[in-house]
C-alpha cells in the first residue's frame, strides 16, 4: 500500500514512519524545504524517544521519502496545524487542512482513502472536507472512504503511544470506518473503536477539555489554598486518596497545541452551552499572570536583581514550546520588569537560551521553574552555590532533593513567603 502523510510534524512525522517499518511505501510530504531535506537524511529533528531510530529504519529501507510534492497514493492522511483564529471565540482555523485536502484533490482515485488526523472543530469531517471531495466527481462512502482519526499520543511516549493506544475510527459512513480498521491495523496494537466522524471529532476536544478543566480546578484551589493559608499541594495529595478522586496538578498555565487550544474549538461551535469550559479557559490563561504577580512579591521581599528561568517547553522532557506559558511568562518579564532575566532549558535549542546552567545561575536571585524536565529534579549543590539569593519558585512541584541549604516556594506555600529568609 502506498501511503501519503502531509505534515510532518510531532505527528505527522512519527505516524509516517510507522506506517513506513510495516512494510508500506510513505511519501512525506511538507512545504518546508529544510524539513525535506534533514528527513531525507535520516535526520528528525523532533525530540522525542525512538523517533530518530524509527527514522533511520525507514529511511534505511527505503519504505519512506520526504518531498514537498504530492504523488498517487492509496492513502492520504493529513496531519497538518489546526491553530485558533484571532476571534471571538478562537475557533479553529482550517486554512491548512482545506489547503491540504485541496492540493490532494487532483490524485484522488476511486478506492483511495482520505484521513483526517488534525484535530478539527465537531462536525468538520462532513460539513468542509466531504463537499471538497465530492466537488471533483467522487462519493464518499462509495468510490473514496473518508474518516476522522484523531491522535491522542503524550509527548516523550508518542512512538509507544502510537502503537499501544486505544484508538478511535470515526468514518463518515459504516464503509469509511472499515476502511480506517483496515489502515490502522497494520500497526496499532491498541482497541480501533468504530464510531462516527463527528462523534470522533467531539470525542478528542473532551479527552483534552476533562484535563483542562480539572487543571482549572488544581489552579483555583492554589488560589483558594493562599488566601487560607492552607497548602493546596497537600490538599490535593489527601483528597487524591479517595478511590474516586483524582484532582490534577496546577502548574503555570497549559500549554501544547492541545489543551490550550482544543477546548476553543467546542466554545466555538456551542459558545452558549459551554460556561464551564469556557471559565475553565479562563482560569488557566490567567495562570502566567498570577506566576507573574507572585514574581514581583517575591522579588520585592528579597531586593532582587535577577531571574533565572528553568524550563521553555510546555511539557517536561520535551522541546516543544508551542502556547506554553513558561514562553509567555519568560517573554514579560523581559519586556516589562526591571530585572534581568535568563533563561535555562536543556531541551530548547532558541538562540536566547543559555546553554550553560552555571552561567544561568551566577548572582542570580530567584530560580523560577516553569517546566518539569526531570533534569531539574535533583538541583547540584555547585550549581545552586553561584546564586546570590538561593531561592527557588518551583511552579511544577518538581524540585525533590537540593543538596544544599536554599528555600522553596511552590504552589501549595506561597502563603509562607513572608517567613522566607533571605539565604546569600
Amino acid at each position: 500500500m502506498k501511503i501519503a502523510v502531509i505534515g510532518l510534524g510531532y505527528i505527522g512525522l512519527p505516524t509516517a514512519v510507522m506506517f513506513a517499518n510495516k512494510g508500506h511505501q510513505v511519501v512525506g510530504v511538507d512545504v518546508n524545504q529544510s524539513v525535506i531535506k534533514r528527513l531525507n537524511n535520516a535526520k528528525s529533528g523532533i525530540e522525542e524517544p525512538f523517533l530518530q531510530e524509527e527514522l533511520e529504519k525507514a529511511v534505511k529501507q527505503g519504505n519512506f521519502i520526504a518531498t514537498t510534492e504530492i504523488e498517487l497514493a492509496d492513502v492520504f492522511i493529513i496531519t497538518v496545524p489546526t491553530p485558533s483564529k484571532k476571534d471571538l471565540w478562537k475557533s479553529c482555523d482550517l486554512t491548512y487542512v482545506l489547503q491540504a485536502v485541496t492540493s490532494v484533490l487532483p490524485y484522488l482515485r476511486a478506492n483511495n482513502t482520505v484521513v483526517i488526523e488534525s484535530t478539527v472543530a465537531p462536525k468538520t469531517t462532513e460539513s468542509e472536507i466531504l463537499p471538497l471531495i465530492e466537488s471533483v466527481g467522487l462519493q464518499v462512502g462509495k468510490d473514496v472512504h473518508l474518516l476522522h482519526c484523531p491522535e491522542r499520543v503524550l509527548p516523550g511516549r508518542i512512538i509507544h503511544e502510537l502503537v499501544y493506544n486505544d484508538r478511535i475510527i470515526g468514518g463518515v459512513t459504516p464503509s469509511c470506518t472499515e476502511a480506517g480498521i483496515k489502515l490502522y491495523q497494520t500497526f496499532a496494537k491498541g482497541r480501533l473503536i468504530p464510531t462516527n466522524a463527528a462523534t470522533a471529532e467531539l470525542a478528542k476536544l473532551m479527552e483534552n477539555t476533562f484535563r483542562d478543566v480539572n487543571i482549572a480546578l488544581a489552579n483555583e484551589l492554589v488560589k483558594v489554598g493562599e488566601t487560607l493559608e492552607i497548602d493546596a499541594l497537600k490538599v490535593i495529595e489527601l483528597a487524591n486518596h479517595h478511590p474516586r478522586v483524582n484532582i490534577h496538578q496546577p502548574g503555570p498555565g497549559v500549554g501544547g497545541h492541545c489543551l490550550a487550544v482544543d477546548p476553543n474549538f467546542i466554545v466555538a461551535t456551542a459558545p452558549f452551552a459551554t460556561p464551564l469550559i469556557k471559565e475553565a479557559r479562563s482560569i488557566n490563561e490567567s495562570m502566567p499572570v498570577y506566576i507573574l504577580t507572585k514574581v514581583e512579591e517575591i522579588m520585592a521581599h528579597i531586593g532582587g536583581n535577577k531571574i533565572t528561568i528553568f524550563g521553555l517547553a510546555y511539557k517536561g522532557n520535551s522541546d516543544d514550546t508551542r502556547e506554553s506559558p513558561a514562553m509567555t511568562i519568560y517573554q514579560s518579564l523581559q519586556k516589562q520588569s526591571p530585572y534581568e532575566v535568563v533563561a535555562y532549558d536543556p531541551h530548547v535549542a532558541l538562540d536566547f537560551v543559555e546553554k550553560d546552567i552555571n552561567t544561568a545561575l551566577t548572582n542570580t536571585d530567584l530560580l523560577l521553574v516553569l517546566t518539569d524536565h526531570s533534569e531539574f529534579r535533583k538541583i547540584a549543590s555547585k550549581h545552586i552555590a553561584n546564586m546570590r539569593n538561593k531561592l527557588i519558585f518551583d511552579t511544577k512541584g518538581i524540585v525533590q532533593h537540593v543538596d544544599t541549604e536554599v528555600s522553596i516556594i511552590n504552589l501549595g506555600n506561597m502563603h509562607t513567603l513572608k517567613e522566607v529568609s533571605i539565604m546569600t
